[in-house]
């Protein structure tokens, strides 16, 4: 039987692993930590490590670990149908299935949904889509597309371009120039302390619509945002945001695409976040909550408005010329149907809104007014506590000092998985929606020991 410690040696051998510092896990000054099994709310490796998962993995595993149901729809479909391609009208029963269970859950004004692997390769898909469908409008300048300052969308060469995090452009030669990007909703920091939450929506809007007067209307084809953001530092929009950016948008004829591959499926408490904020997009990008991560399926949900000039287009131009060998691959769409139905029985959204209310409360109240900690926030299953050197001057630590990676090794130390969240010092929570009070519970009082421990 293999050992860790030869797993461990081949891990560093022969595994490239993402968002890793490649050369200090290559020379083994960072753990490998191999996971063996898992099941609710956590995690085990295999040394019999066991661990809550207070980040659902990438903020992906909506349903919990271990849910038989879907691992058996996985294996029911690989047996009758492992693949069949969707080029030319081909469909399979999972397939066809799980577009209607995405549309009957999705925005009224909603109409087809186009089913990729991952949010990266859903969000390459929003933008080629935007841009045809300008060319169709006979608008060919009419292509940049605005996205904000710490948003993620994805690590490919546009997506990475609209994520607005410098590690993912640092060497990459990104962002591409059809690429803009424009103030982060980021109440926190925002630049006069003096701002209410409605004069910084102002303030937000007011910039959008600064650059949108420096680029020329005529040349922005879309504006892309998160409704929480997620990556950038688990942010939830100030009062009226939503509001204030839509009109903007409409006054200029410039398309929203709602990125939801993290709020999409119950993590808010509500279906999708587009209906948490009453936004009406022109697409939506879905990903992680589809199947629970049980299986790589993503999708870009497609408003009736472009839809039409979608089919005008193939009617002018022939067979619209996109698509992925795996696209709407069967097994994925088995365990999307599967785990949407799970999220329905199980009533977990309802559990989602309820149990993260209650871990924000309780993580309010433990900790907001320790004096190294600026603002504890969150909607939904989501929850963020952001640390500064000093509370009253909003004056944030020096990135050397690692203060946020040392809370979550802490954490870790303390049996719970709490993410450090990237350019701050940031935990971030976003566990599965399964989490009980007692879980809950878990995690706040791990938050408390391991703040006490790094910071004092």
């Amino acid at each position: 039987m293999l050992t860790n410690d030869q797993l461990a040696q081949w891990d560093r051998e022969n595994f490239f692993h993402p968002s890793t510092h490649l050369a200090q896990h290559a020379r083994g000054e960072t753990p490998t930590r191999i996971i063996k099994t898992a099941n609710g709310c956590h995690i085990e490796d295999r040394d019999g490590r066991k661990l809550l998962d207070a980040f659902a993995g990438l903020y992906c595993v909506n349903v919990g670990y271990g849910r038989q149901d879907i691992a058996e729809a996985i294996a029911d479909q690989a047996r009758e149908l492992a693949y069949y391609h969707a080029y030319v009208g081909h469909g399979t029963e999972a397939s066809v299935t799980l577009s209607k269970m995405v549309l009957d859950r999705a925005p009224d004004h909603m109409s087809k949904v186009y089913f990729g692997l991952s949010g990266s390769d859903a969000n390459e898909t929003n933008i080629k889509l935007v841009w045809y469908y300008n060319n169709i409008l006979g608008r060919p300048e009419k292509k940049k597309i605005i996205s904000r300052w710490r948003g993620y969308h994805g690590s490919g060469l546009m997506t990475g371009s609209l994520t607005g995090l410098g590690l993912f452009h640092a060497k990459f030669d990104l962002p591409l120039e059809q690429v803009i990007h424009t103030e982060a909703p980021y109440y926190f920091r925002r630049p006069d302390v003096n701002m209410t939450e409605e004069q910084f929506t102002a303030h937000c809007a007011a910039e959008l619509e600064a650059l949108i007067e420096r680029e020329g209307a005529d040349t922005i084809a879309a504006f892309i945002g998160e409704p929480v953001m997620g990556t950038g530092g688990i942010v939830p929009p100030p009062a009226g945001y939503w509001a204030a950016i839509q009109a903007v948008l409409e006054k200029h004829d410039i398309l929203l695409i709602a990125d939801e591959v993290v709020t999409g499926f119950g993590r808010l408490g509500s279906m999708f976040g587009s209906h948490h904020y009453d936004l009406k997009p022109d697409l939506i990008t879905i990903a992680k909550g589809l199947t629970s991560a049980y299986a790589p399926l993503s999708g870009s949900i497609i408003s009736d408005r472009m839809w039409k000039v979608l089919e005008q287009g193939t009617d002018e131009n022939g067979p619209i010329g996109h698509g992925w060998t795996y696209s709407a691959h069967p097994i994925g769409a088995a365990a999307g149907v599967a785990n949407l139905k799970l999220l329905d029985e199980l009533n977990l959204v309802q559990n989602a809104g309820e149990m993260g209310a209650y871990l924000n409360a309780q993580m309010k109240a433990a900790v907001a007014d320790h004096p190294n900690v600026g603002e504890v926030r969150g909607e939904g299953m989501l929850c963020a506590v952001e640390f500064v050197a000093d509370r009253d001057s909003r004056t944030f630590y020096d990135p050397s000092q690692k203060i946020g990676p040392s809370l979550s090794a802490a954490m870790a130390s303390r049996g719970v998985i709490a993410r450090a969240m990237p350019q701050g010092d940031i935990l971030g929570y976003a566990p599965p929606f399964c989490l009980t009070k007692d879980e809950a519970d878990t995690i706040v009082a791990a938050t408390v020991d391991s703040i006490k421990e790094v910071l004092g």
